[in-house]
């Protein structure tokens, strides 16, 4: 009986075959960086310095709340906070670019038009 999934010495000899980015890069236009395979949505490179600095303040000051949370009220709260500052730093929700490019944010690189570039290396 043929096994019907790739053993993990198959998986590893493909992988091994494609070049990968390493883990943070970011793609050619800027929009994204990588992590273990997957796209992540960069900042608004358009935002004032310092208004970006002050939502990542806001961010990591958000973070650690949740991190502090003693109760399920605290930890939706904090939640929230951190939400609201990856909106406002372009990282979640609506793209802060114009040309209408689609949102890859969360995908898998290879599976994106940036799979060319990734496999690359």
């Amino acid at each position: 009986m043929l096994n019907e999934f790739p053993s993990q010495a198959s998986r590893a000899d493909r992988n091994s075959r494609i070049r990968m980015r390493a883990d943070y890069t970011p793609t050619p236009d800027r929009r994204y960086f990588v992590v273990r395979g997957r796209l992540w949505r960069l900042s608004n490179p358009f935002l004032a310095p310092e208004t970006h600095e002050r939502l990542v303040r806001d961010l990591m000051d958000a973070r650690r709340a949740m991190g502090d949370a003693t109760n399920q009220r605290e930890r939706v709260s904090a939640r929230l906070r951190v939400d609201a500052a990856k909106r406002a730093l372009g990282e979640r929700g609506d793209v802060w670019w114009d040309d209408g490019a689609p949102d890859y944010n969360r995908k898998l690189a290879i599976h994106t038009p940036y799979a060319a570039w990734f496999t690359q290396g």
